[in-house]
């Protein structure tokens, strides 16, 4: 007979940590930091955040050891086990909630996900056990356990200031427009008929169907919004080297500017997507042309912000305004070649 951990009476604690550590979750989610007029210490803040971490990997550690393997706990000691793992829990969400949203909403955001991501392992942790045979350590729990600790690790790499925690998130966008470039060029390439891969022999030698490939004014519509594409590429370097460089946060309105170039920002790559895909065959021009000046919008605002910001120093006037310039030139050439066969 193969009953499960719910059957057995030390499970009840656990289904109640379960129902907990899920309210806890939810409340990390959706809710706000704490306001404190007093003085903020980050390095402080980082200490406490990391150590209650790694004692709420130990107490997950705890737990699964204790349900691996006959005897099972009892009630009480099930108890104590789901008292202790809670009392980290709490102390690991309390801690998250000390970070003000004046040290930065990109950080905050950052270590929100971290820490519901520490719960959400704990509760899949907690939930593979009550499920699991009792005679043995399953797989699967092996497997949520792992979890815990990688997400509990994860703390000790995190930016560790807004200006970090922006870099970070410009890095990530910088890669998935670089992704899109390489993918058209590659499309480019490899044939005249980008689907080439997916259509039968005879298909391919009738040519019959002009949606699967490129005409010549399809490729001469590419090259400017691969301009754009690229000016994508450009601006996102160039932010992320100014905020490296010249990035401050040493004062609310210098954080708030960060947050401000993070959030724009993370228009750039879901605008450059959706360029890149309306530029696969069949090609509508109109489409085309609506994603172009959305990009371009998009890239005009960045650096506007970016102008207007304190990483934006004189030397840094000239490569805003040429990339101002070819998102301009590049923009205008599409629309004039959408004006033309479709």
């Amino acid at each position: 007979m193969s009953a499960d951990n719910s059957c057995s009476d030390g499970s009840i604690p656990l289904r109640n940590l379960l129902n907990s550590v899920r309210c806890i979750r939810d409340r990390v989610k959706d809710g706000e930091s704490n306001e404190s007029d007093g003085e903020f210490n980050l390095p402080n803040f980082w200490d406490t955040l990391t150590q209650a971490a790694k004692a709420t990997s130990q107490e997950a550690t705890k737990l699964s050891l204790a349900f691996s393997k006959p005897p099972l706990p009892s009630l009480q000691d099930g108890e104590r086990l789901a008292e202790s793992i809670q009392k980290t829990i709490l102390a690991l969400s309390t801690v998250y909630y000390w970070f003000p949203k004046s040290q930065g909403i990109t950080l905050r955001r950052i270590i929100r996900d971290a820490t519901a991501e520490v719960l959400d392992g704990v509760a899949q942790l907690i939930d593979v056990i009550l499920t699991s045979p009792l005679q043995s350590l399953s797989q699967e729990q092996l497997v949520s356990t792992g979890g815990v600790w990688s997400s509990c690790d994860h703390f000790a790499h995190l930016p560790k200031d807004n200006q970090e925690a922006v870099l970070s998130m410009l890095a990530s966008y910088t890669g998935v427009v670089k992704d899109a470039i390489e993918e058209m060029e590659q499309a480019q390439t490899e044939s005249q008929d980008p689907f080439s891969d997916v259509l039968d022999d005879e298909e391919l030698n009738s040519r019959g169907n002009q949606d699967t490939y490129w005409s010549e004014s399809d490729r001469q519509l590419l090259a400017p919004c691969q301009g754009l594409m690229k000016a994508s590429a450009a601006c996102l370097r160039k932010l992320s080297a100014a905020v490296r460089s010249n990035g401050k946060v040493d004062s609310p309105e210098s954080i708030a500017q960060l947050d401000d170039l993070a959030d724009i920002a993370k228009d750039i790559s879901p605008s450059v997507d959706d360029l890149a895909l309306s530029l696969y065959p069949p090609v509508d021009y109109s489409t085309v042309e609506l994603n172009a000046c959305k990009l371009a919008t998009v890239l005009k605002k960045v650096l506007e912000i970016t102008r207007a910001s304190h990483v934006c120093l004189e030397a840094d006037q000239s490569w805003v305004e040429f990339l101002g310039g070819a998102v301009e030139h590049n923009l205008q050439k599409a629309k004039a070649l959408t004006q033309g066969p479709s």
